[in-house]
């Protein structure tokens, strides 16, 4: 067994019948992770492929960059977070892809790690930084500093937390004995705050919106999302196909919202009698909702039961 065999990307399949890979393509995964989509992609292409990859964490690149070590200076690796893909791309003298692949939000690698704090079903540190190195605020601070207000709004707002009050509550009053420091002493405070009557009847942890949404602003990932998506589509080739995995309804109302804009020429509201905007469409969708693992992949992989794919493709010029 090796030590990717634990690793299942998601969605595998029905990203590469998008993305289509060939020999003598140029290829970007936005979000490399441990590098499942990567791998594929290269395999399917006999390795004849030159394939750009991302990721801010480097736990995860190196370990990518073990898998991928075969295919040689077919590949490149970067240490970046996917919003500045294109000052990577111009260090690597590339110009136009034939496809790009991300895979948002946490890896298995992280939920996994208990030291890096992004699980609520392991004891660890209040970190929730996918680039440690970095210097940012883990949740911790975030935690432990910021006002009610700011708790109740963050919980509400990348959360979507009903209890979001509650548990704002509960965190300041606990922190006023003690530091909040570990995972599980947040889940607990957390999970104390909700009813005891929803608790019984939630089919997640009480836990889980609330570090959806300290993940979310430690690492800025709706902001990077939109920066990333408002750049990618002029370094896509004519033709070429973007495809994004997302896993929760804040993630794919970005996508969503994005792929239609750039699916469309003109935006100026209807009573304008001639277009003022310039817009010109850019993507055409091939299918409006966004497609859904199997159940064969759901019940093998529990982790891709919220996946959500998304994908659009570059037109050329004349088709505008």
């Amino acid at each position: 067994m090796d030590a990717y065999s634990d690793h299942i990307p998601v969605m595998l399949e029905e990203v590469m019948h998008w993305i289509a890979p060939k020999p003598g393509g140029v290829y970007m995964d936005a979000t490399l992770g441990l590098g499942g989509h990567s791998a594929r992609l290269m395999e399917l292409t006999g390795g004849q492929a030159r394939l750009l990859g991302l990721d801010r964490d480097e736990q995860a690149l190196a370990r990518a960059g073990e898998r991928l070590a075969c295919y040689g200076d077919n590949v490149q690796l970067a240490h970046t977070s996917f919003q500045h893909f294109f000052r990577v791309v111009r260090e690597a003298g590339l110009d136009l892809f034939d496809g790009v692949i991300a895979d948002l939000g946490v890896s298995s690698l992280q939920l996994d790690s208990p030291d890096r704090g992004f699980s609520f079903l392991h004891d660890g540190p209040l970190d929730m930084r996918m680039d440690p190195g970095s210097g940012g605020e883990p949740a911790s601070g975030i935690v432990n500093n910021a006002s009610y207000e700011h708790l109740r709004q963050l919980l509400w707002d990348y959360g979507e937390e009903p209890m979001a009050g509650r548990i704002a509550r509960a965190i300041i009053k606990a922190r006023e004995t003690a530091r909040i420091e570990s995972t599980l002493e947040l889940a607990r405070i957390v999970a104390a705050a909700y009813p005891a009557k929803r608790r019984a009847l939630s089919r997640n942890h009480p836990a889980t919106k609330t570090f959806q949404a300290l993940r979310l602003e430690v690492n800025q990932e709706l902001r990077e999302i939109e920066f990333f998506l408002e750049r990618i589509v002029d370094y896509l080739r004519p033709g070429a196909h973007i495809a994004i995995i997302s896993f929760h309804s804040l993630e794919d109302r970005i996508v969503k919202r994005a792929f239609r804009k750039e699916s469309t020429g003109c935006l100026c509201p209807r009573e304008y009698p001639l277009c003022q905007c310039g817009h010109e469409k850019k993507l055409r969708l091939p299918f409006r909702k966004p497609l859904i693992p199997g159940e064969e992949e759901m019940r093998a992989n529990s982790r891709s039961r919220s996946a959500k794919l998304r994908v659009a493709e570059r037109v050329a010029v004349e088709e505008r």
